[in-house]
This record gives structure tokens, sequence and C-alpha cells, in this order.
């Protein structure tokens, strides 16, 4: 019986996955790949391209965190200096409800703000 390169990819992750040890030593990579026939150079380059990949995504995260961080302070302050304005508002000019303009321009910045945090993703620079 013979197998495909995609059969191969599949058999050897399941194998993989019902594996009880969770990980392997590099020696272990090493001797995995000469057995499928792949050459240490390959291996190599193989390796830092995956890692340099790990280490784009930790960055990744780490940059939405901070940018979750900071909207949430933003939304904070929105929150706060707008009761302010809507409780002098309705202490000094119970008629006239002026307070809604800042509420409603600050409003469509916080809604930007939000927008570009949770509906962009992040790209590759």
């Amino acid at each position: 019986m013979s197998y495909n390169s995609e059969d191969v990819e599949q058999i050897l992750e399941i194998a993989l996955t019902d594996k009880e040890e969770g990980e392997f030593s590099r020696e272990q990579l090493v001797e995995m790949a000469s057995e499928l026939g792949i050459s240490a150079n390959i291996l190599e380059k193989t390796e830092q391209k995956w890692l340099a990949q790990q280490e784009k995504e930790l960055l990744r995260g780490t940059f939405n965190n901070l940018r979750r961080r900071d909207f949430r302070k933003h939304f904070i302050s929105f929150i706060a200096v707008n009761l302010f304005l809507i409780l002098l508002n309705l202490i000094t000019s119970p008629s006239y409800f002026w307070s809604i303009f800042p509420i409603l321009g600050w409003g469509l910045g916080l809604f930007f703000h939000w927008w570009n945090v949770y509906h962009t993703k992040t790209e590759d620079k």
C-alpha cells in the first residue's frame, strides 16, 4: 500500500496527538525528519521559519491586548465625563439638553476606536 504526502501528514498528525507524551526533544525531531527523508538543512530552515511565526503571533497578541486595554480606558473616560456633563446639564439648564452634542461627537470617535480594535486585523509589517 502507498500513501500520498497529504495522507502521511494526516496519519502522523493523528499519531502525534494520540501519543501520551506531549513533548519531543530536538533530537527526536531531527530523527523523525531524517526517517521521513527531510534533510537537516530543510528542517533547520523550517524550524527557523516556525520560530519567527511564533514570535510574530506572540507580538500580535500582546499588541492586541494593549489595544483592547486602551479602548477600555477610552470607554471608561467617555462614561465618566459624559455622566458628569449630563448631571451638569440637568443642574444648569434642564430645559435644553446640550450635553447630547459632546456625547454624540465623542461617541462617534469611540465607535471608530471600537471598530479599529475589534474589527480590524493587524497586518504583518
